[in-house]
């Protein structure tokens, strides 16, 4: 246990020195590795690791789901994303912001990617609520937490990340995403229309659309739609694998810049070129995390800490709580990756351990880690929105707080009704 504390505080430290978390892991791991065992047993890992990583049939998901975002966000289609759903909610009192959330989730279906999402969000919707006279940290907050649905919703890299660190099934997590997804949506929408209930000012309504516009409109935005449905359906039927699916998605993708005419080529050699450093830093992360799992598969931390929540007289739900506030806790000082690579590899085990589905879980926790993309003082999705907006980080994290407390409430729906996950996997094909 002592090594294991050493290394951990290697990993911290090397992390606070700005050390990337792949290469922070991946250090500490080979060093835990070599003072445990001896060279013979770090040479083997090192020898068998990295193949074994890239080797992994589901890892193709990420590069391609990547490429798929860059695509997307190339197309321009986030634009008219908003611009549709302004025109059928507009109108009402806080219609706007609702309208930010429907967008978040339509646009994280295409990009997977929750700082993509907000960064584009923050450059659409943002200014939109501003010029309709909404309060700034309102706007912003309602920007912010709809960035993160990104994280949920189906082709989610952050739930494949999940997957292929707990060896749990991915396309069944990318469907279990879906109902939980409504529900934060909706959650977001709700507490907008709370918003502007108790401060009509702060909420504005927009001009009323004609019907025949806001038709029309749904025809511009009808090509993304059925890419949007042709992924998820795919996946959900068992047509095709989480692999294929994204393949087709990223394929479905570049056919949509061409449509809009943004397939030049420099343009498309800088979208791949991002989607291969996505993918490569994503790749050197897992890999360090492989390392640092085997450091503590030799070690036994894992199985110590099975049988010491084995031991403990409470009720299992009680445990579970309590990870998830953890989960808040770390959300607010690191990365989500980071937070993924370090905590998965030892968590599954005791919630499997516990009767649990390693599926519901996985869901509730990305939830929970939509919370910590807006908590401070790291909350990462705020600075991204007051960066792309041009607005005090401080408004921003303002405007979170009421989503927050909303937060805290659909994740005890999802607690207390694990069907809400559950459900729509069960019946896949």
């Amino acid at each position: 246990m002592a090594m294991s504390v050493a290394m951990m505080g290697l990993l911290f430290a090397l992390l606070a020195l700005g050390v990337p978390v792949g290469f922070s892991m991946g250090t500490a791991g080979a060093v835990g590795l070599f003072v445990t065992g001896n060279w013979d047993v770090l040479l083997g890992v090192l020898r068998t690791s990295p193949l074994s990583t890239v080797g992994s049939y589901e890892l193709i998901t990420i590069p391609m789901f990547l490429l798929m975002a860059e695509f997307v966000l190339l197309s321009g289609i986030a634009d008219e994303l908003f611009v549709a759903a302004a025109a059928w909610v507009g109108r009402y009192r806080g219609g706007l912001g609702m309208a930010t959330a429907v967008t978040g989730a339509a646009f994280g279906a295409l990009c997977g990617t929750s700082t993509a999402s907000a960064a584009t969000l923050s450059s659409t919707s943002l200014p939109a609520m501003i010029r309709q006279g909404y309060k700034p940290d309102l706007a912003a907050g309602v920007v912010a937490i709809s960035g993160t649905l990104a994280m949920l919703v189906p082709p989610s890299v952050t739930l494949i990340i999940f997957g292929l660190l707990a060896q749990a099934n991915i396309g069944q997590l990318l469907v279990g995403g879906i109902i939980p997804c409504a529900l934060i949506t909706l959650t977001i929408m709700l507490t907008v229309a709370f918003l502007a209930w108790r401060d009509p000012k702060a909420a504005p309504a927009s001009p009323k659309v004609d019907l025949r516009e806001r038709i029309r409109l749904l025809r511009v935005v009808g090509p993304m739609l059925l890419l949007m449905g042709a992924v998820t359906g795919a996946i959900y039927t068992g047509v095709a694998t989480p692999t294929e699916a994204s393949a087709m998605g990223a394929t479905g993708a570049f056919l949509l810049t061409i449509w809009k005419r943004k397939a030049s080529p420099a343009l498309i050699r800088q979208a791949t070129v991002r989607a291969a450093r996505g993918s490569c830093m994503i790749i050197t992360i897992l890999l360090g995390a492989q390392l640092f799992g085997y450091f503590f598969t030799l070690t036994h931390v894992t199985q110590d800490l099975i049988e010491w929540v084995g031991h403990l007289a409470v009720n299992r739900w009680v445990i579970v709580v309590a990870i998830l506030c953890v989960y808040i806790v770390l959300g607010a000082f690191m990365d989500q990756i980071a937070i993924l690579v370090l905590t998965v590899p030892v968590v599954i085990p005791i919630i499997v351990a516990l009767g649990f589905s390693p599926i519901w879980f996985g869901v509730v926790k990305i939830v929970t880690a939509e919370v910590g993309m807006i908590t401070p003082p790291i909350g990462l999705n705020c600075f991204i929105v007051s960066r792309y907006a041009n607005r005090p980080v401080a408004e921003v994290f303002k405007g979170t707080w009421p989503h927050f407390i909303a937060h805290l409430f659909a994740i005890a729906v999802l607690l207390c009704f694990p069907s809400l996950i559950l459900w729509l996997p069960g019946h896949m094909q």
